[in-house]
């Protein structure tokens, strides 16, 4: 019998059986309830643990991300750069082989 019941003064046998009976039931019950309380407890701590787990990948993939970004530019200043410098390079070839040329003629 649980300790949070006891029998009363007077009451019969029957009666004492029956209502052990019914608390023990009850107590059979609120043990059921209470576990599927310690299950659901133990599920949320999963969820919370997949949350925070799914928080921190987003959280990398957002740096993954700015790094690609920060690549990327990289690669479009150095190939702009490039381009620049072959332009200057053409236009100083174009300008020598125009002064050659005004030389060659001259003499």
């Amino acid at each position: 019998m649980p300790d949070y019941v006891e029998h009363k003064e007077g009451v019969n046998q029957v009666g004492k059986l029956s209502a052990e009976a019914v608390v023990r039931e009850y107590d059979a019950a609120v043990k059921e309830i209470e576990a599927l309380g310690a299950e659901l407890t133990e599920a949320a701590k999963k969820c919370e643990a997949t949350v925070a787990g799914v928080h921190a990948m987003v959280s990398e993939i957002k740096e993954l991300a700015a790094s690609y970004r920060d690549e990327g530019k990289r690669y479009f200043l150095q190939i702009e750069e490039c381009s620049l410098t072959t332009s200057e390079v053409r236009t100083v070839c174009e300008t020598l082989k125009k002064k050659i040329a005004a030389t060659t003629l001259a003499a």
